[in-house]
C-alpha cells in the first residue's frame, strides 16, 4: 500500500472513501501538517495502491495499516471508517483514537436502522460500472457532494481529484461497494475501548447526520459533531470547522495517554 507522511508532531493517519485516495484530504493536510505527521493512506485497488495484491478488506489490512502507523489518531471518511474502526477495535493498545467522518456503522437502511440509504442502492452502482465505469463514478460523486451548502465547489473538486492518482480499479470498486452494502457493525460499538468522534454533515444524502449521534451514543467515551451546512464530504465545504474538531479531539487523545 501507498502510505504518504507529511506534517511534524503526533500522528494521525487518513483513510479514504470509496473510488478516492489520500490525496482528498489536502485541505485537512493545509490545517493540521504544521502540529501533526498525516499518513494518508491510499488503499487498494485505489490512487497509487492501484496495482496493489492485498485484498481491499478491513480485517485483512488492519495489522498492516497499524504497523504503518503505530500509536496515531485514526481517521476514516465513508468507506475508509469500517478500516479505521476495525484498527481501533482490533488494537486498541496501538490506537489514541478514532474519527469517524461522514461514516457510519451500518450505510444501509433496514430493521430498526432508518439512518441509511435504500438497501438497492450500492448493488445498483455496482451493476452499473460495467455498462459505464466514468459515468458511474460520477453519479456516486454527485451523490456525495449533494445537499452541502458549496455542492458545486466540492462536485469540481471530487472530480478533479477522482482520477488524479490513475483510475481506481474496477474489482476494488465492486469490492468496497460489497462492504458498504453488507457494513454492519452496531454491535461491535459497545467493546470499541478508545475515545471516539462521530463527525457528520446535516445536509449528507449518503450517511443521514442522525446516524451518528446514534452510532456515538452506541459506544462507549464517544461525541458526536454535525456540521450545519456541509455533505458527505465535510472536510471541503467546512474545512475549518473539521480540521478544529479533528484538532481539538486528537490533542485530548494524546493529552491523555500522557497522563
Amino acid at each position: 500500500m501507498h502510505i504518504e507522511s507529511v506534517g511534524s508532531g503526533p500522528s494521525i493517519a487518513m483513510i479514504h472513501g470509496w473510488a478516492m485516495h489520500g490525496g482528498l484530504f489536502a485541505p485537512l493536510v493545509d490545517r493540521l501538517r504544521d502540529r501533526y505527521t498525516l499518513h494518508l493512506v491510499d488503499l487498494p485497488g485505489h490512487g497509487y495502491s492501484r496495482d496493489s495484491t492485498r485484498p481491499l478488506d478491513p480485517a485483512a489490512l488492519a495489522h498492516a495499516l497499524l504497523d504503518a502507523a503505530p500509536d496515531a489518531v485514526w481517521l476514516g471518511w465513508s468507506l475508509g471508517g469500517q478500516f479505521a474502526l476495525r484498527v481501533a477495535l482490533d488494537s486498541p493498545e496501538r490506537v489514541h483514537g478514532l474519527v469517524m467522518l461522514a461514516s457510519s456503522p451500518r450505510f444501509v437502511a433496514g430493521d430498526g436502522w432508518p439512518h441509511g440509504v435504500k438497501p438497492t442502492l450500492f448493488r445498483d452502482f455496482a451493476s452499473a460500472l460495467s455498462k459505464d465505469f466514468r459515468g458511474t463514478l460520477d453519479g456516486f460523486l454527485a451523490l456525495e457532494a449533494l445537499g452541502s451548502a458549496t455542492a458545486q465547489d466540492e462536485l469540481r473538486a471530487l472530480r478533479a481529484q477522482a482520477f488524479a492518482r490513475g483510475e481506481p480499479s474496477t474489482a476494488a470498486l465492486v469490492r468496497g461497494l460489497e462492504l458498504l452494502d453488507s457494513f454492519d457493525a452496531r454491535d461491535e460499538l459497545a467493546g470499541l475501548r478508545v475515545p471516539s468522534l462521530w463527525i457528520s454533515g446535516r445536509r449528507d444524502r449518503l450517511v443521514p447526520a442522525g446516524a451518528m449521534p446514534v452510532a456515538a451514543a452506541l459506544a462507549p467515551d464517544a461525541a458526536s459533531r454535525v456540521i450545519a451546512d456541509a455533505g458527505h464530504a465535510p472536510f471541503l465545504g467546512a474545512a475549518d470547522e473539521v480540521a478544529q474538531a479533528i484538532d481539538a479531539f486528537a490533542r485530548d487523545c494524546f493529552a491523555r495517554r500522557a497522563r
